[in-house]
């Protein structure tokens, strides 16, 4: 396989202070899984979003309470906000008054003609960007009608309705996503999009599942389309504290090469010639480095023996024997341990090299 694709370069927006598009970084998003009419409990998880990496953060407005709530996150918060908005046009404009910056709705159901008018004129005065977000599952009847079922051609069909209908009020700061379950319907519904359209495109795999299945298919469905040069921001979905999909966000573009946030863990399966108990070790090191920002490539391997020449590209990395191990930099032996003091000594390590503490 060759090299990865030149990124295709898309028009730029702003979401908050936040580029996206036109060559920008590839930005991180996630959404909170909080009742928003609980201010406080959804500014607490956002400021745990941010500490993990989050850059942009949603939250569902099913009603004018949570509206009412999103002035006191927006003033808690330090990441860009935006609105999850279905079928009322109304709740569009209050999120819109309450200062957020930006909206995921689709025109085509809020409400009719005159309310998309009035929402798009309202966003573009204020300069907010909206995501036309199509979803496999709530498609349009008469597209369904037409192509049976989900196509990557119905679902771009979909998407370049409603952006037409911001068009035709003079609106363009759009963003698109067309998220499937079906990680190959979403890869193909992308790559025709990408050719009819130069608005930026957020990327996901929608109900992807759980912390495993959810991870392999965001990996595969969002990476392809990275690789090929696809994608201007992205969230991974679980089903799981939002939290957890920062990480496999932040995995996925650091396998690209795309970004350099934090730390690449590198281990051993582990085998016949593992003496220590490396795997509740490495669990332990993978949750406490999680709060790292520095980029860094950390090795724990299981065997004294080939650890240090394998994880050779490591910054540093542990590598541990019978009851004792070694701690290395960049494949070199630098000292010798007891077991018991091998993982302190990393973290130790870790922490003099980045800056960055890694107490729990």
């Amino acid at each position: 396989m060759g090299p990865i694709a030149q990124k295709r370069i898309t028009r730029r927006i702003y979401i908050g202070n936040v580029p996206i598009g036109g060559g920008a970084p590839v930005a991180v998003q996630s959404m909170t899984n909080t009742d928003t009419r609980d201010w406080r409990a959804t500014a607490a998880q956002i400021s745990r979003l941010e500490e993990a990496g989050c850059e942009i953060v949603r939250v569902a407005v099913p009603d004018e309470e949570a509206v009412e709530q999103l002035p006191l996150i927006k003033k808690a918060i330090g990441i860009p906000l935006i609105a999850d908005i279905h079928f009322d046009y109304r709740l569009a404009l209050g999120a819109l008054r309450a200062g957020v910056d930006g909206l995921r709705l689709n025109p085509g159901n809020i409400g009719g003609p005159d309310k998309v008018k009035q929402v798009a004129a309202a966003a573009g005065e204020r300069k907010i960007p909206i995501r036309i977000g199509v979803n496999s599952g709530s498609l349009e009847k008469d597209l369904l009608a037409r192509f049976g079922r989900p196509t990557p051609e119905a679902m771009v069909e979909s998407a370049l309705r409603h952006v037409r209908l911001l068009e035709d009020h003079g609106f363009d700061l759009i963003k698109i996503s067309l998220k499937s379950s079906d990680v190959l319907n979403t890869i193909a519904s992308y790559r025709l999009l990408s050719t009819r359209t130069e608005y930026p495109l957020h990327l996901g795999v929608t109900e992807a599942g759980t912390r495993i299945d959810g991870a392999v298919k965001s990996a595969l469905g969002i990476g392809i389309l990275l690789f090929e040069g696809i994608g201007d921001t992205l969230r991974v979905s679980l089903t799981a504290d939002p939290e957890e999909e920062i990480p496999v966000a932040y995995g996925i573009l650091r396998s690209l090469k795309l970004r350099e946030r934090g730390v690449e863990l590198i281990s051993c399966p582990t085998c016949g010639r593992t003496e220590i108990d490396l795997i509740p070790m490495v669990e332990k090191a993978e949750r406490l480095f999680r709060k790292v920002r520095t980029p860094l490539k950390v090795a724990i391997m299981g065997c004294v023996v080939n650890g240090p020449g394998e994880a050779r590209e490591a910054d540093v990395g542990i590598a541990g024997g019978r009851g004792k191990g070694i701690l290395f930099k960049k494949g070199e032996r630098v000292a010798s341990f007891g077991e018991s003091e091998l993982l302190p000594r990393l973290l130790a390590e870790v922490e003099r090299m980045t800056g960055e503490s890694l107490s729990d």
